[in-house]
């Protein structure tokens, strides 16, 4: 009985962020209406970039995940697990920094 607390402190948890961000997100949008001014700062354009950039990382974090099980037989498994997808992930990053680089120079020229 006592193990069903976690999971439901867990989500009341999460709905009460998640309902102070958009209550929040809100407000700060009616307020900038009110003064004139435009409310579509807040609007994200998602990027061929960002894209590129989330596709890289997700790679590398796959590849983590194999590395990590074949360094599970040389070290512990949490060990081996937690460091293969930290390093690729900054690695992918790094990939996905020096392509965008590119990208965008190519783009300018």
């Amino acid at each position: 009985m006592e193990g069903i607390f976690v999971p439901i402190g867990f989500f009341l948890a999460l709905f009460a962020i998640l309902y102070v961000y958009w209550t929040t997100r809100t407000k700060e949008r009616l307020a900038l209406i009110e003064k004139g001014m435009d409310a579509g700062i807040f609007k994200g354009e998602c990027s061929q970039y960002a894209l590129v950039k989330w596709g890289i990382f997700l790679i590398a974090l796959g590849l983590g995940v194999v590395a990590g099980s074949l360094l599970a037989g040389v070290i512990e498994d949490v060990v081996a697990y937690f460091t293969a997808i930290l390093v690729c992930g900054g690695v992918g990053l790094i990939v996905a920094y020096l392509v965008t680089s590119k990208l965008m120079e190519k783009k300018r020229a």
